[in-house]
């Protein structure tokens, strides 16, 4: 087990290898599946589309599997930051973290306002307190005070919340997925590829895998949480977890393609931009499914604010804690061993995103996946340089290689789908506010577990 140094407030243990893979696939899909279909069969078809998240998934084996030894030698709410320091210089490992932050942080205020619209529906008294508008719609305090709240109660709470939204989601998912496969017809899904020509399967099964790492991005937050695990907790778990995490991720897509194309047809739901219940609803003529589906929609939104806020905050906690932003976000609420004041900086900074609305947040959304590779390469460079010939070099190796081609894909001005302008403009104004906090910390021995031996 991981020490933790004498000096500093802890944070609360608790979770335990379901919740840890709870979190993790939480974190990892979202509402994609429900309302960009259209987009992801646009790309790549029924085939390109399967096959873009199949290979996607297996490629990422790699990265996981380094996160899955670096965890288990360095248990660190701060993952990247903590791998990267004394590997690299420290703002090199600032530089990782702070990118790290923005990747969960940017999903916060989409599925805020998604998860309040949703739950002001079951619960009218949500809709009090206007906050601002946003496109003539109100935003409430109450719908973006929800999941601040069950992150402060504590991470027993907050991983139990998890569990529920994930297994309802999953459920859900199990049902309306076996009556699709029994009612569709496979003619619905030619032709099998959007793009034509000799090189057209190649070429759709590319166009899909350019979008995997900003919806396959959650494994590795299991790192996130590897300091508050329950007493006895075995390291060898977290492994495990997060190779779970990979792989019901990336089957859940390739399924959700399969099942959505043979329902229904797929170039119609490309011309018509149909959505996924819409897709049930015609077929079944039913609105009962529909309803199902939206269920699942509603589970999933909040499953995955949960886990982005959790992971976010965590960070923000870490980089704290080693004073190279105000020290005051490295305290942790004495009764409930949960970084407070992380967590009240996320909620302010989510509501604050939000005003900004669509036209902005859609494309602030798509650094995501520049930031998210930056992340991974960052763990393994960090694990190659540390282990020498040790045992799984070759997969980091693997992995660097991987997640370099990842931010490739955005940076190259030539690559299809690659950073414009206002992308651009985004990332660099991030990265403007870390290296204002790099410029004006206060350098300190950082404070943060010991490494296992």
């Amino acid at each position: 087990m991981a020490t933790r140094a004498a000096t500093r407030p802890a944070l609360h243990g608790g979770l335990s290898t379901v919740e840890y893979f709870t979190f993790g696939f939480g974190t990892m899909i979202g509402v994609g599946w429900l309302v960009l279909m259209d987009d992801w069969l646009a790309r790549g078809g029924p085939g390109g589309g399967m096959l873009g998240y199949l290979v996607g998934g297996l490629l990422l084996f790699p990265i996981a599997h380094t996160y899955g030894r670096l965890v288990q030698r360095i248990r660190d709410a701060g993952a990247e930051i903590a791998y990267t320091e004394g590997v690299f210089p420290p703002f090199i490992s600032f530089a990782a973290g702070w990118t790290m932050v923005l990747s969960y942080a940017i999903v916060c205020p989409w599925e805020a306002v998604a998860t309040g619209n949703l739950l002001a529906r079951v619960f009218p008294s949500l809709n009090t307190m206007e906050l601002y508008r946003v496109g003539g719609s109100a935003i409430y305090a109450p719908r973006l005070a929800v999941g601040a709240y069950v992150n402060y109660r504590g991470i027993k709470p907050s991983g139990l919340f998890q569990d529920v939204m994930t297994f309802g989601l999953l459920a859900t998912f199990a049902i309306f997925t076996a009556l699709g496969f029994v009612r569709g017809s496979a003619a619905n899904m030619r032709p099998f590829f959007s793009q034509g020509g000799s090189a057209g399967p190649w070429l759709s099964i590319f166009l899909v895998l350019q979008i995997v790492p900003y919806f396959m991005t959650g494994f590795e937050s299991v790192a996130k949480g590897s300091e508050e695990a329950k007493p006895g907790f075995d390291p060898a778990n977290f492994t495990k977890a997060i190779y779970a995490a990979l792989v019901a991720g990336f089957v859940f897509y390739v399924l959700i393609i399969g099942v959505v194309t043979y329902v229904y047809p797929w170039q119609e739901i490309v011309s018509g931009h149909v959505r996924t219940e819409v897709a049930f609803e015609r077929t079944f003529g039913s609105h009962a499914i529909a309803h199902l589906i939206l269920l699942g929609a509603f589970l999933s939104l909040l499953k995955i604010f949960n886990g982005n806020f959790v992971a976010a905050t965590r960070m923000l906690y870490a980089i704290g804690r080693r004073n190279l932003v105000h020290p005051s976000l490295g305290r942790v609420h004495a009764r409930h061993g949960t970084p407070v004041v992380a967590i009240a900086l996320m909620a302010v900074l989510t509501m604050a995103a939000a005003m900004f609305g669509d036209a902005i947040l859609v494309p602030i959304t798509e650094v995501g996946s520049l930031a998210v590779g930056v992340g991974w390469l960052s763990a393994c460079a960090a694990y190659i340089a540390s282990a020498g010939r040790a045992n799984g070099t070759v997969a980091a190796w693997a992995g660097a290689t991987v997640s370099a081609l990842i931010v490739a894909m955005k940076v190259l001005p030539f690559v299809p789908g690659s950073f414009t302008r206002i992308e651009w403009t985004s990332f660099l104004a991030w990265c403007g506010i870390g290296a204002l906090f790099w410029c004006t910390r206060r350098p300190q021995r950082a404070q943060r577990p010991a490494e296992n031996t």
